[in-house]
């Protein structure tokens, strides 16, 4: 089929007409720095390139649909973030975004902490050489064997999340002869101006312990009266994908006014505070997010102000970015398979790939950026939908972007910033096999995470 064989959806000027897209970019061969990893670039011909190699040879060796991750780039955010904050606060990496062997000794070695939220997460953390008093170890609901097990491997700092878990963890510790470096996680009342489902400091909601009514000051109190618990601090998480730091401003103030409160009713002044981490990433061109060194600025300003107000010394600050990390780091290749207009609306772009490799379209109504990789084209831009092969109506990839009317099956294109969520979430939908990760640098390409085979689906079916 030639590239021009198939008839063309709607073009950008009828769509604009509509009123519901804006235009696509004057030029769509040119790349949004703002969605990319800091090495993406084109070669002379045209196609994309990440850490110097391109994705013609990309996708021959390591097949579609597959993520490559710009491992200079995310050592690069590493040491930003790392720099930002300076010597006296921590950064911890948040594991759930994306978590293999590899990215751990990467945190290592450019000076990290990593928080957990699973025995899997943790397992594979200590198995990788990650120091454990580097790790904290979250969850709503961590089993006994996870607590038994970071107890027994020397975690810096659980993170305490219900009444129940103050009891059990506290139990464990005694047990193995253990004080337990602990912090109590506070729900403080913020809307984050976030999806409902990624907003996780409102009272209603599974995570924490609510300031409301007095409980998180409860909480305190039972946990310092606890000899095989070592409580060194409150942490608090507003929500993900968030930009507008006025949510973080009212947190602060107000794990600050808990930090009061327990120095007047304890004589105990918490040393640590913990923000959480949530910042967002560019996703599309209208997302604007900020520097890690504006990001560290505004927290530092916010916690030292609320802390001389209420005569307390300023507590050291934690944070946990994950996907501001690893989220533009990589980006998902896909081939075109099927492209099917339909008159007047848009075209549909099937790919080899869908939601079982990026959920988060279905699930959050997240929203993406997509490019031709393969080659340059100077066809005018046509409005498409690109899909997967599973078989479900909400199976996208990316909802409404522009792609040239001459795209074909065979060409290559990419969708940029799922560095975050997307391997993490994957599924076996339909019998998929989940695609691989490929670590890209000066160069050379590597699989850190290998792509399942149809045997490792097999083996797992033992009926």
């Amino acid at each position: 089929m030639s590239r021009s064989a198939h008839p063309a959806g709607p073009r950008h000027a009828d769509v604009l007409t509509e009123g519901h897209y804006s235009a696509p970019a004057a030029d769509l061969n040119v790349l949004d720095e703002k969605v990319w990893s800091r090495t993406v670039t084109r070669d002379a011909d045209g196609a994309l390139t990440v850490g110097g190699i391109g994705v013609a040879r990309l996708a021959e060796e390591f097949g579609t649909p597959a993520y490559f991750l710009d491992e200079s780039d995310f050592r690069a955010r590493c040491r930003a973030w790392s720099e930002a904050f300076g010597p006296d606060a921590d950064v911890f990496y948040a594991g759930k975004a994306f978590l293999s062997r590899a990215v751990v000794r990467w945190l290592q070695e450019e000076g990290l902490h990593l928080d957990v939220c699973s025995g899997g997460e943790l397992t594979t953390a200590l198995d990788a050489g990650m120091s454990a008093e580097r790790i904290a170890f979250h969850g709503n609901n961590k089993t006994v064997a996870e607590i038994e097990r970071a107890v027994e491997a020397g975690v810096g700092r659980i993170v305490l999340d219900s009444f129940q878990e103050i009891v059990r963890v506290a139990h464990i510790a005694r047990s193995r002869g253990v004080r337990q470096r602990v912090q109590i996680r506070v729900t403080v009342g913020v809307e984050a101006h976030t999806h409902e489902f990624i907003a996780t400091a409102h009272e209603d909601q599974k995570f924490g312990i609510a300031l409301a009514d007095g409980q998180a000051a409860e909480a305190v109190r039972r946990a310092l009266g606890l000899d095989s618990l070592e409580l060194i601090g409150i942490h608090s998480h507003i929500g993900s994908q968030i930009f507008d730091m006025a949510g973080f401003e009212v947190s602060a103030r107000r794990v600050v006014q808990l930090l009061a409160e327990v120095r007047d009713e304890h004589g105990v002044e918490l040393p640590e505070i913990d923000l959480g981490g949530g910042l967002g990433i560019a996703y599309t061109s209208d997302d604007d997010p900020r520097e890690p060194h504006e990001i560290a600025k505004a927290l530092s300003d916010i916690v030292t102000r609320e802390c001389e107000s209420a005569g307390l010394r300023t507590p050291r600050i934690s944070v946990e970015p994950g996907r501001a990390i690893v989220g533009p780091t990589a980006f998902t290749l896909y081939e075109v398979g099927t492209i099917k207009p339909l008159e007047g609306l848009r075209t549909y772009v099937s790919v080899d790939g869908g939601m079982s490799d990026n959920i988060r379209t279905a699930l959050y109504d997240a929203e993406y950026s997509v490019a031709l990789v393969s080659r340059t084209s100077d066809a005018e831009p046509m409005l498409v939908r690109v899909v997967g092969k599973h078989c479900e109506s909400g199976d996208i990839v990316v909802k409404d972007a522009f792609l040239p009317a001459d795209l074909a099956p065979g060409d290559l294109i990419a969708v940029p910033a799922t560095g975050a969520y997307c391997r993490s979430m994957a599924s076996n939908y339909n019998h998929a096999l989940r695609p691989p990760v490929v670590a890209v640098r000066d160069g050379e390409a590597r699989v850190i995470v290998r792509r399942e085979t149809e045997e490792d689906l097999l083996r797992l079916d033992v009926g």
